[in-house]
């Protein structure tokens, strides 16, 4: 086993970590194990997490009845290709996902990760309209401030300009951009703000393959809480221009914002629907893209009748165990009242944040807490303040927000809200 000392030289030695410079990177912390809420680091300090490892981690870590279903399958077989073989795991997985998703989702391809759901959702909206002798149907209308992932393909829907990958711009296939939604979540819905949106896609509909938004909540390009009206504008528009429609609800999924999938707000169904992150419980890596039969008919009645994907983990046992064991968990446990609990206390202590010299907005959503800055957070300079609080919070862009385990207690709760305020409260 590495010691301490030896794990950090390899690490500044080797390692790369994400959105990070090499040559003058960002402290990293030393993991040695973790359990429920807590990341104990090398040095036997207690963090209590506030970020679900990226919003993946619903139930905690180190969960028995999760580690119990990956040691089962681990007996089994732990991967074979999915390339002419089923077996239970996926298969239940799959039936499980079609009658907890919005109606009409009735057909599920797994995948890697969240970027890669992407990647299918849009092949799938190019391909149908291919199989349909429409081959020039290869745009995409996204909204500004929207994030969808780090592949290329999800980059090209992603903000081209204020997003995350702006510098990449002129690499990626250009697609439509409608402002982002103004209307806020909490307020009465103002149909001027659907204009931009509706104009962009009555004049492009003949071009544009599928319509793709993050429903409710813009994560990563911001977190925006939008109205629910927006969305049902969008899919009462879609159906009436028969184009089609993808829910990235990668981030959202699986209770994160109060509704078992944040299109239930809306009460609407996408054509083609993108889960991830929370999927597996944050333990392995495993997506999902789902269609309806309007999709898959589609494309395997037309002129191109295979779909042309196929990753090499498809469907993996060991993940398709993992994930059919947390929504187990969070279906037979009472998760409502556990993320309307988290949504009350986050309303109550981060509102004092809402005074602070620094901050520029304080929003709330299910179990999502954020406190926008006036200006971009430094991470190098606030995440050592965290720590030394005993709490995992990490900033990017102008957002400190909490998204932390359902299973969070009160009192831990509390630890990571006033630790904000704590380190925000000195900011100019």
């Amino acid at each position: 086993m590495l010691s301490t000392t030896q794990l950090t030289e390899f690490d500044r030695e080797y390692l790369w970590h994400p959105y990070t410079s090499f040559t003058n990177p960002s402290p990293v912390f030393p993991v040695r194990r973790a359990q429920g809420v807590h990341i104990e680091l090398a040095d036997g300090k207690k963090l209590i997490d506030g970020m679900s490892s990226w919003w993946s981690v619903l139930h905690g870590y180190n969960h028995p009845a999760i580690n119990k279903a990956i040691t089962d399958q681990l007996h089994q077989v732990a991967h074979v290709m999915f390339a002419g073989f089923t077996h239970e795991p996926a298969a239940k997985l799959a039936k499980t996902l079609v009658e907890i998703t919005p109606t009409g989702l009735n057909k599920v391809f797994f995948s890697d990760s969240g970027s890669v759901a992407v990647e299918v959702a849009m092949k799938m909206a190019i391909q149908y309209w291919y199989s349909q002798g429409q081959a020039q149907r290869t745009t995409f209308l996204a909204l500004k401030q929207g994030y969808h992932g780090d592949t290329f393909g999800a980059m090209s829907v992603c903000d081209p300009h204020s997003g995350m990958h702006h510098l990449f711009h002129q690499s990626l296939t250009h697609h439509l951009f409608a402002e982002a939604p103004s209307c806020k979540f909490d307020e009465k819905f103002d149909e001027r703000s659907f204009a931009n949106f509706s104009q962009l896609l009555q004049r492009n509909r003949q071009k544009i393959a599928a319509v793709i938004l993050e429903p409710i909540v813009q994560g990563a390009g911001g977190m925006h809480f939008y109205s629910p009206v927006f969305l049902q504008r969008v899919r009462e528009l879609c159906n009436q221009l028969d184009v089609l429609l993808i829910a990235d609800e990668i981030a959202t999924g699986f209770g994160r914002t109060g509704k078992l999938f944040a299109c239930e707000f809306a009460n609407i169904s996408p054509d083609i629907m993108c889960i991830g992150k929370a999927l597996t419980g944050g333990y392995i890596t495993l997506a999902a893209t789902l269609c309806n039969d309007k999709v898959s008919d589609g494309i395997s009645n037309g002129k191109s009748s295979v779909f042309m994907h196929g990753p090499t983990f498809m469907a993996n046992p060991l993940a398709c165990a993992a994930a059919n064991a947390s929504i187990d968990l969070l279906i037979k446990t009472d998760w409502q009242k556990k993320v309307a609990r988290i949504e009350t206390q986050l309303k109550q202590e981060l509102e004092d944040c809402r005074t602070l010299a620094a901050v520029a907005d304080v929003r709330v959503l299910g179990a999502i807490g954020v406190v926008e800055l006036k200006e971009a957070a430094n991470v190098a300079e606030l995440q050592p303040k965290f720590v030394e609080l005993g709490i995992w919070v990490r900033p990017f862009g102008k957002l400190v927000y909490l998204m932390p385990p359902f299973i969070i207690n009160e009192q831990e709760l509390r630890q990571l809200t006033s630790g904000i305020k704590t380190v925000l409260a000195p900011m100019a």
